[in-house]
């Protein structure tokens, strides 16, 4: 199918099932140009909330005053990224945005400030209060028809205590994310919600519908023989110094066959490592290599582990086959919600793919984000294709 997709379907604006779920781009360089360009597209009697994700190129107090003004009586939330999944598949540099009819959405939104602090009376406090909204809409019963949605900051190393405090809270509830991004900079992150940006937080999205949903992740990774035991870490600093009681860096180069000085984002992103629990394995990417010959990760990482070698099979097969599943369950899907991995994206781009992974992602119908990792039922993961297929109303 890759090869045979048509051209990119739809406009830079698209409505979806009548008003029941809108899609809307705009590149627009100005804030308030581009917010105006979204809500012209996104406005109309029933709108009930609006999902956005934008290049950290804005500026990001100008764009929040241009969104208040553009969604005046509409709650607004959204991040930064490490780039941007529109309707015509990948975009830089611009600001891409989802509007949810109340008629079939009841969505309620919480900030959550004091990462550090959230505990499980806190997150069950937030939990109940979502699912207390989302039942005063009464658009659907809360079981078996709510998912939530967390956005967090890519930078905050919070999100493993966060995810798992609020994953006990939410029970049953199934939920999926992305942390916000930077245009690929790591130096500032930001999440938005209750009308401006912040950083060193998370916004956590409750969503109920009637209509079908499906929660899902997808890695296109399979295991090596080889493996590296975390020797010594700073777990606070999400560091390892040694692998197999050797300089990380070092150890790791030799693994992979890549010398030391060309360790950089591309390889990292062609040679992950990862924990295996039980069957299946969770990816622990690298972030860099630090003077002290050092590895940072982007998850938590710790003495004693055992890291897996991995090694990449095609990206696009993969992704292709979990969106026939979806259809086979679903229907074809009215949208698909995705936060993708930044560094799927650099290996795409490497590989000269990328032109086609945007005609099998407007294809299917997703708006998403890059991401500087991804959450699924409590867990922080990293190159993942992580998000939520909404499908159509049963005729």
């Amino acid at each position: 199918m890759l090869d045979s997709l048509a051209a990119v379907r739809g406009c830079p604006s698209r409505a979806i099932e009548g008003a029941s779920l809108c899609t809307a781009v705009s590149r627009q360089r100005d804030p308030w140009a581009a917010a105006d360009e979204l809500a012209a597209a996104l406005h109309h009697e029933t709108l009930g909330f609006v999902l956005f994700f934008c290049s950290a190129e804005y500026p990001l107090p100008a764009l929040s005053a241009a969104l208040n003004a553009a969604f005046p009586e509409v709650p607004v939330a959204g991040c930064t990224t490490a780039g941007e999944i529109t309707p015509q598949g990948y975009g830089r540099g611009c600001i891409v945005a989802i509007g949810l009819d109340r008629r079939d959405f009841a969505v309620s939104c919480a900030l959550v400030e004091d990462l550090e602090g959230f505990d499980l009376l806190r997150a069950q406090h937030l939990v109940d209060g979502l699912l207390a909204e989302c039942r005063d809409r009464a658009v659907a019963p809360l079981a078996e028809h709510s998912f939530a949605l967390t956005l967090l900051d890519g930078l905050s190393s919070s999100e493993e205590q966060v995810l798992a405090t609020l994953d006990a809270a939410l029970g049953r509830i199934p939920s999926f994310g992305g942390s916000a991004g930077d245009d690929n900079r790591l130096a500032h992150t930001h999440v938005h919600a209750e009308g401006r940006f912040h950083g060193q937080a998370a916004v956590v999205v409750m969503i109920n519908t009637l209509l079908p949903f499906e929660v899902f992740t997808t890695h296109h990774l399979r295991p090596r023989a080889e493996k590296l035991v975390v020797t010594r870490a700073d777990r606070a600093r999400r560091r390892v110094l040694e692998l197999n009681a050797l300089p990380a860096a070092e150890e790791y180069a030799r693994l992979v066959g890549v010398p030391l000085a060309a360790l950089d984002a591309t390889a990292f992103a062609r040679h992950p490592l990862a924990v295996r629990l039980g069957e299946a394995h969770y990816v622990r990417s690298i972030q860099g290599v630090n003077d002290d010959g050092s590895l940072s990760f982007y998850c938590a990482v710790e003495n004693g582990i055992v890291l897996t070698a991995m090694q990449p099979a095609p990206l696009l097969e993969d992704l292709e086959a979990v969106f026939t599943g979806l259809t086979e369950r679903l229907g074809e899907p009215t949208l698909i919600i995705g936060c993708d991995c930044f560094l799927r994206r650099l290996e795409l781009e490497v590989l000269g793919q990328v032109d086609t992974a945007s005609r099998l992602l407007a294809h299917s119908r997703v708006i998403g984000f890059n991401t500087y990792g991804e959450q699924h039922h409590g867990m922080h993961i990293n190159q993942t294709f992580t998000g939520v297929a909404i499908g159509s109303r049963p005729r």
